[in-house]
């Protein structure tokens, strides 16, 4: 039996579970644990965790399918699924990516096999507050009133990579730029406005801010107008919370409930994550 457990860290949303070690694989009734916590609170915090790249990976399969972002540039040496989020320079040059996303989106919106979750583990973070913070879609969608939720029934967005709301590339709240090498790789894809949760079937909105650029069969102005109502809605504070990192902290999100908005540290505070990013399982 598993002695693992999952303590709220807010009504709204978030959880930090204790007691396993990311390390060894993990039990059935530990997996279950998680897996339950994460669809219910929306993200996961384990604490004092010390994986090695391989030992992350591992931990991320047990997830999903791992699949590595398209900024290719700050891939892990050790394996291109990790992603290293960093501040930090050296000789001149970034040793990760500095900046993963100011502004509050859904991670693999802009592809058209989505994610399931994303997972984070902290190397070298500063102290507070140096927290993502993140919104509940699912609570967002739930206190809708009646019209708009017949409004927006069977509504399909159009997504692609970038901040919708700021397409200047120079902008410290633009979406990271890509190459262009990098930017053939990503084309126009399609998600309904308000998808089911593939595990429970919770219905939530999905990507109302960040890579959604408008919705089909709507003029342009009329439908920005709509994404831009409803992503304010859903990200009010009532259905937010932001959690700080400390060095170890393992967090998994579930993308498929969450909008989430990182921070972008001073580069005189030192901050570097890795992460990784998978996608549902086969068949989900």
């Amino acid at each position: 039996m598993t002695t693992s457990q999952v303590l709220p860290l807010s009504p709204v949303l978030g959880a930090r579970v204790e007691g396993p070690d990311l390390s060894q694989p993990l039990s059935p009734d530990d997996h279950t644990l998680l897996a339950n916590a994460l669809h219910r609170h929306g993200f996961i915090v384990l604490k004092n965790q010390s994986l090695t790249p391989a030992q992350m990976v591992a931990f991320a399969r047990q997830w999903g399918r791992p699949s590595p972002h398209v900024i290719d540039t700050f891939h892990h040496p050790e394996d291109a699924n990790i992603l290293i989020l960093s501040n930090v320079f050296k000789d001149g040059r970034a040793t990760g990516l500095v900046d993963a996303g100011t502004y509050f989106h859904t991670d693999y919106s802009y592809l058209d096999d989505v994610a399931r979750c994303t997972i984070l583990h902290a190397q070298d973070v500063p102290p507070a507050p140096n927290g993502t913070t993140f919104a509940n879609q699912a609570k967002a969608y739930a206190d809708l009133p009646p019209s708009m939720k017949q409004k927006i029934e069977g509504l399909v967005v159009k997504h692609h990579y970038g901040n919708r709301d700021d397409l200047n590339q120079q902008s410290r709240s633009a979406a990271s730029v890509l190459n262009a090498e990098q930017a053939q790789r990503v084309n126009w894809v399609r998600h309904p406005l308000v998808k089911p949760h593939p595990f429970t079937g919770q219905p939530a909105l999905y990507a109302v801010s960040g890579s959604s650029f408008g919705i089909e069969g709507m003029p342009d102005e009329e439908a920005l107008d709509l994404l831009r109502e409803l992503a304010a809605h859903a990200t009010q504070e009532a259905y937010c919370y932001t959690n700080n990192y400390e060095n170890g902290d393992v967090i998994v999100w579930d993308n498929a409930l969450l909008l989430h908005s990182a921070p972008l540290i001073d580069l005189t505070r030192p901050r570097t994550l890795w992460r990784v990013t998978v996608l549902n399982p086969l068949g989900v």
